[in-house]
């Protein structure tokens, strides 16, 4: 889809619709004075009010050039969200054969805007053989007037919404076509593209460094594990000795191993690696956008399977960092190849780590599919990740990390184990990997419920959603 941003006014508009915010209780603009009449109807007949997500559609407006006016309700203005707004329209009028669709910004924002077209014309359909024909081939955002940075706000929402549409095509891969080795091939491609470092360290390098945890995982599939890394640089020589890691779990496929998952709903365990995922998605971002700090992606890829070399529960394997971790359940596997990453980001020289893992079902639970679970061995660092979300857009939610909790994690057998029980699962995969954190500022998002939908939602398809990366390129951004 091409996105641009013109400025004109409402009236020299050509497209196959133009769209138009209202917000409940508040007149029209001065500018529909033309279709006040038309509005009116509506609105007396209940059949339009402006609540958040209604749409109505005038075709062949007088005193337009567009061929159809497209009234978008927005709720409350103290509750707008003109994201999901323009991503919600976009979703309901390519459905209805719209090719070309303009947006009067009215003052509004054109970062938000693209960015919710962008990531409303996604749709995960890329195996179907038939042409769905259900895609905007035109997106353009319309001032009346030229403003402060709007053409820089435009470009950074289109960077940021196509990052986050690559990091949904990678979470979207079957399994049998995003291998951890193929994982790290997209990688290194997007590297090139966007003048990245690249490096990624095989079985045999990772047993000569005695990442014990990750390859203990690996071993029971056929395709090779790899370490994932992608360096951002800044131009200049950063001002502090800053430089902060993104730790993405890269499961490519999850069976469980030996603790086996049950096959209602197995075929999901492919956006195992959204966390990975997202942090590539971000590098891509990060790249374009350019913060002042170095910047260093992470990505354990693996599979977890069922073979005869597989990790049996109750095995000991030796981390990077040198503790012992007794294997309890072999479907915790994503902290145990996150703690040999994270330490490995420490030893590469990173001053501040952020993790993004679908981590747990507990906590799903905890927080359904609406807010990330946010664990910090540091409040500063997560007031920053926290500000970021809010502003992007991505809610997280503060989850508690009481020294208490450490308990679970006991073993009879090892320093550690790698399951704390049945309650506080969150909590407990958490303080697992702060303890390879260490002192090192850290926070570690669990995305287990909001890296996808299982139904599509007004504004978005139904599948991976590419949650964080918006977060950590606000958060590299606003250092």
């Amino acid at each position: 889809m091409e996105t641009k941003l013109q400025y004109q006014p409402l009236d020299k508009i050509e497209a196959d619709a133009v769209a138009v915010v209202l917000f409940e209780g508040e007149p029209a603009p001065s500018e529909l004075k033309f279709a006040y009449g038309w509005l009116d109807v509506l609105r007396e007949s209940g059949e339009f009010s402006s609540k958040a997500n209604e749409l109505a559609t005038l075709h062949q407006p007088s005193t337009l050039r567009a061929k159809r006016l497209v009234a978008v309700g927005a709720g409350k203005r103290d509750s707008f969200d003109l994201r999901k707004t323009v991503s919600t329209a976009v979703r309901a009028l390519k459905e209805k054969g719209v090719k070309k669709l303009a947006w009067w910004l009215n003052g509004s924002d054109p970062e938000a805007a693209v960015e919710g077209a962008v990531l409303g014309n996604f749709e995960p359909d890329q195996y179907k053989t038939a042409d769905q024909g259900k895609s905007l081939e035109l997106f353009c955002a319309v001032a009346a007037t030229n403003g402060a940075d709007l053409d820089g706000a435009f470009e950074r929402g289109r960077i940021l919404a196509e990052s986050q549409n690559f990091t949904r095509e990678l979470a979207n891969e079957p399994a049998n076509r995003l291998t951890p080795l193929m994982l790290a091939d997209r990688a290194r491609a997007m590297a090139e593209e966007c003048g990245l470092e690249y490096e990624a360290l095989d079985q045999d390098r990772m047993r000569q460094l005695g990442m014990g945890a990750l390859l203990g995982v690996a071993q029971g599939s056929i395709e090779p594990p790899a370490l994932i890394i992608v360096r951002y640089k800044p131009e200049s020589a950063p001002k502090s000795g800053d430089h902060l890691a993104l730790v993405g779990k890269g499961v490519t496929f999850d069976t469980g191993g030996v603790s086996i998952k049950p096959a209602e709903g197995m075929e999901k365990m492919k956006y195992d690696m959204a966390g990975g995922a997202a942090v590539l998605g971000a590098m891509r971002a990060i790249s374009k956008l350019k913060p002042s700090i170095p910047v260093t992606a992470f990505v354990p890829t693996v599979e977890n399977m069922v073979g005869g070399r597989a990790q049996r529960p109750g095995d000991i394997v030796k981390s990077f960092d040198g503790k012992t971790v007794e294997v309890l359940n072999t479907d915790a596997e994503g902290r145990l190849i996150l703690i040999d990453a994270i330490t490995y980001a420490k030893r590469q020289g990173c001053t501040h780590l952020v993790d993004a893992a679908t981590l747990t079902g507990a906590i799903v639970v905890a927080l359904g599919h609406v807010n990330v679970g946010a664990f910090t061995n540091n409040e500063a660092l997560l007031g920053r990740v926290m500000a970021a979300a809010r502003a992007e857009g991505e809610k997280m939610w503060h989850m508690p990390l009481d020294d208490d909790y450490k308990e679970l994690l006991k073993s009879a057998f090892a320093d550690l184990a790698n399951i704390g029980g049945r309650w506080g699962g969150a909590v407990s995969a958490a303080w697992f990997l702060r303890e390879f954190a260490g002192d090192t500022p850290w926070v570690h998002l669990d995305i287990a419920g909001t890296a996808w939908l299982d139904d599509a939602r007004p504004y978005m398809a139904k599948g991976p959603t590419g949650v964080c990366v918006r977060t950590f390129t606000k958060l590299a951004m606003g250092w």
